[in-house]
């Protein structure tokens, strides 16, 4: 894209480029930037050790963002740069792009992360001899990058070909090794004995029956009383005992969950057909990676390690123009912690974005898709472990729903009544973390509001029990059978930018919790509270937590820009259910998770200040890095580039009827207008019924008026 603006009478054309600066890398560019890396190896062995866990986009400066979107992207908006005298000075051209990469080495046990500069000819060339720049590497010590499925396959067939362990199953009555299943763990930390010196995996076993079902749910039969210790990189055993030999689970004839008779079971006949048809098609307009829809506009990107970003989100209000709500959202961290201190359960303790990657894990939507209606995909290009690049394809979904009734009003004394339902842009994707699957949505609504949800599903990981046993650390779901209590967390990272152009630090944050009026002169009813704001100056102040009494949420506001009434501008995060760590202050998980201990954390923009464990909480020693760390810098909030982490979870004890497949549960939180509109930006939309005349059983059944209808 390019255009041609005219400044002092003298016109100016901006060179056409291809790839927006959001822009996630392209298949081409992430074969060339591994290509560049490879050939930059110093030796033939090092080039040959190379691993490739992760290639991402650096994303630029704000400041280039801002100047994409005024001069080189529709909808061209020089709006967003500041006034200059003289006028903006306009490049012909923006900076290349870059491409960031975590490197393995499997022959020295080193990780390194690369930069490497591209460019528009460097990006549309596959397999050629063109490659990128280097621009900078390092070699980062005393880390382990996540772990990678082809690490986890060869995992799985070294243990089942290690002797041992075939003799163990076989006192398990189990010589089959097709039906035993091997999920490797990464081993966290306990002990210096898992120092990241080693590349380390602590597998998991669970055993198929002999049944010819080949969506067998084999998550039904744990393998415990055996410790196995991998030794990933060389892939090889290095500890075995067979410990305690606990007796196979019986197979649960309830184990399986596939259609019908597949698992032994009858469906429902009477669920009747449900279609969403949009015969006008969409009310979103998708332009490349940019959104438009109901006054709202943003862009989508999406990372190995984070799955789905929103990027440069913005709603359109009237003669006020383009309004910024925020920079960047996603979700950067999610842990698993586990309330069972038997062993193996005491060290689930999953950090599924840092150990493993989200988006790494996520789905191709074409497998089965939980959107109605008319979808856009996005598909999303990853380099494999040995620098291949894969698609998966329709990974991001975007649609709109009907979400029931947005307002209404009926005059009880006209008898008149106002209703409009209310309609949402819903972008998602979906991964699967061994038995567990996780959907991240972020929801847009048509009166300001954003939603952040998780979709919690899949199969519980479970425990085997001794003939009579019983724990108390979880739920008993069939004969031989547990599943232990645990909890799951998630971490929001919202870069705000509330009527704030990009890069600039206008923006504070303020708790509201509701205060109930002491009794006396004001307040004689014994009726009286009211809101009580307190503004959080600096980042040890901003450690904060929920709490439901008093109603407390935080707004972040606009110190320069004021609605009608004269208050600041702002947008607020209200809660949804949570919880904190039940674990004891000294677990050894939170050592690399001290971010969970608050439910927010605020902290002025950092470009490095990404992941709140840090970039490498795989076997990581070190105590509280990442944001726990960040914020002892103590640094002032009373008016930056401010940074949200909002850190919710929830509680899992287990019921029989979370088995064999467990129904979504749904955790989140939202964004909501404070004084940043005049008015409720709902009122104009409109009613929604119109003219179309539905079919109820076939009895007509008309709108009357104003989306109201009435069977005739």
């Amino acid at each position: 894209m390019g255009g041609l603006f005219v400044f002092s009478g003298i016109p100016i054309m901006v060179r056409a480029q291809t790839s927006h600066p959001l822009d996630p890398l392209s298949a081409a560019e992430i074969s060339v930037a591994v290509a560049t890396v490879r050939a930059a190896g110093a030796t033939p062995e090092v080039r040959d050790g190379m691993r490739f866990f992760e290639v991402a986009l650096v994303e630029p400066d704000k400041n280039v963002v801002a100047l994409a979107d005024a001069y080189f992207f529709p909808p061209f908006q020089p709006s967003l740069l500041p006034k200059t005298k003289g006028g903006p000075v306009i490049p012909s051209k923006l900076p290349p792009r870059k491409a960031r990469l975590v490197v393995y080495n499997k022959k020295s046990n080193e990780t390194s992360i690369w930069i490497v500069q591209l460019s528009e000819v460097h990006a549309a060339t596959r397999g050629g001899h063109h490659r990128g720049k280097v621009v900078w590497s390092k070699v980062v010590p005393d880390v382990q990058p996540p772990m990678d499925a082809v690490e986890y396959a060869e995992c799985e067939a070294v243990v089942k070909d290690f002797p041992l362990f075939r003799e163990a199953m076989k006192r398990r009555g189990i010589e089959d090794m097709d039906l035993v299943m091997v999920d490797a763990w990464c081993a966290g930390y306990h002990s210096d004995a898992d120092a990241p010196s080693r590349r380390l995996a602590k597998p998991l076993i669970f055993c198929r029956t002999e049944s010819d079902c080949p969506m067998e749910n084999g998550y039904a039969r744990p393998v415990e009383g055996i410790h196995i210790l991998v030794d990933m990189q060389n892939m090889v055993v290095i500890e075995f005992e067979d410990r305690k030999l606990v007796p196979l689970p019986p197979a649960d004839p309830l184990r399986n969950y596939t259609p019908g008779e597949t698992r032994g079971g009858v469906d429902r006949s009477d669920v009747k057909p449900l279609q969403i048809i949009q015969p006008e098609g969409p009310s979103f307009r998708v332009n490349g990676h940019f959104v438009q829809w109901q006054k709202w506009n943003f862009r989508i990107g999406f990372t190995p390690r984070e799955g789905l970003v929103i990027y440069s989100v913005a709603y359109i209000d009237g003669s006020r123009g383009r309004r910024p709500v925020a920079h960047r959202l996603s979700f950067v961290e999610m842990v698993v912690p586990y309330g069972d201190p038997n062993e193996p359960h005491y060290r689930k303790n999953a950090f599924d974005a840092g150990e493993d990657g989200l988006g790494k894990n996520a789905h191709s939507l074409k497998k089965g898709c939980d959107c109605l209606g008319y979808i856009k995909y996005f598909d999303a290009h990853l380099t494999n472990f040995n620098g291949g690049v894969e698609t998966i394809e329709n990974c991001v979904c975007l649609h709109e729903e009907d979400h029931g009734i947005l307002w209404k009003h009926q005059d009880w004394r006209s008898g008149l009544a106002e209703v409009r339902r209310s309609r949402r842009l819903t972008v998602s994707f979906i991964c699967t973390v061994a038995n567990y699957e996780y959907g991240f949505f972020w929801h847009f609504y048509q009166d300001g509001k954003i939603e952040a949800e998780v979709k919690l599903t899949g199969v519980l990981s479970l425990g085997a029990l001794q003939p009579g046993e019983t724990r108390k650390y979880g739920t008993t779901i069939a004969p031989g059978l547990y599943a232990p209590v645990h909890q799951h967390f998630f971490v929001a990272r919202m870069d705000m930018a509330v009527d704030c152009k990009p890069g600039e630090g206008f923006n504070q944050v303020v708790e509201v919790n509701v205060k109930i009026e002491e009794p006396g002169k004001n307040n004689v009813h014994n009726n009286a509270f009211y809101a009580e704001e307190e503004l959080l100056r600096s980042e040890l102040q901003a450690m904060r937590d929920c709490n439901t009494l008093s109603a407390r949420h935080w707004i972040v506001r606009n110190t320069r820009n004021v609605n009608r009434t004269g208050q600041l501008t702002g947008y607020k995060l209200v809660p949804g259910s949570n919880c904190l760590p039940l674990a004891g202050s000294e677990a050894k998980f939170l050592r690399r998770a001290a971010f969970l201990k608050h439910n927010l954390w605020v902290t002025p923009y950092a470009r490095d200040e990404m992941y709140p464990g840090g970039e490498f909480p795989n076997q990581n020693p070190r105590v509280g890095e990442g944001l726990a760390t960040w914020v002892k810098q103590n640094r002032s909030l009373e008016e930056a580039d401010i940074v949200l982490w909002y850190v919710f979870g929830i509680t899992h004890i287990p019921r029989l009827e979370d088995w064999p497949v467990m129904p979504v549960e749904r955790i989140g939180f939202m964004l909501m207008p404070h004084g940043f509109f005049n008015c409720s930006p709902a009122v104009d939309v409109p009613p929604s019924a119109g003219d179309v005349e539905v079919k109820d059983n076939g009895i007509s059944v008309k709108p009357i008026q104003n989306g109201l209808i009435a069977k005739l």
